[in-house]
């Protein structure tokens, strides 16, 4: 008992300053609307951060004054780090909006015109300009399926085929 509780806080004192650099992303396909929504979730210190290194604007996503501006630049630093093509074709996703819950900044993009998936290529390297061991969680949602895939600095591409 005494050994697991040592281990426990050894690896909380570890946890605490060792921090983990995750973000999840979420594609699904709306066959109604015939669009592809995506939400992507980064913890909000992390972001406001690498939107401050491309910005001369001062990043603070918590201030409602400031949604405007921090909609441009996260619409500017997402696209270039984030490409989508859906069923061989290059996509731009239209930026919708943030929203912060509770340590993560959820901002959300919509791709319309899109009748079915068969097939989604992603490169990704949203943070990987941040921190070295940032992993992005990529979660594709289409016709009732779910598939997942992490991608890294290492490999910033992957394919979902439906």
């Amino acid at each position: 008992m005494a050994n697991t509780l040592v281990q426990w806080l050894l690896i909380s004192t570890i946890a605490l300053f060792h921090p983990f650099f995750v973000s999840v992303i979420e594609i699904e396909h709306n066959s109604k609307e015939n669009t592809a929504e995506i939400s992507i979730r980064i913890f909000t210190d992390d972001f406001e951060k690498i939107l401050q290194k491309y910005s001369s604007a001062k990043i603070d996503l918590n201030q409602p004054n400031n949604k405007l501006q921090n909609g441009k630049e996260m619409t500017s630093y997402i696209g270039k780090n984030l490409q989508l093509k859906i069923n061989g074709q290059l996509v731009i996703a239209k930026y919708i909006g943030y929203e912060i819950i509770k340590e993560s900044t959820w901002t959300y993009f919509e791709i319309e015109g899109v009748k079915e998936i068969k097939k989604i290529d992603i490169n990704c390297s949203l943070l990987y300009d941040f921190e070295k061991s940032q992993t992005n969680i990529f979660h594709v949602i289409n016709k009732g399926q779910e598939k997942s895939y992490k991608l890294d600095i290492n490999q910033r591409t992957t394919s979902f085929d439906f």
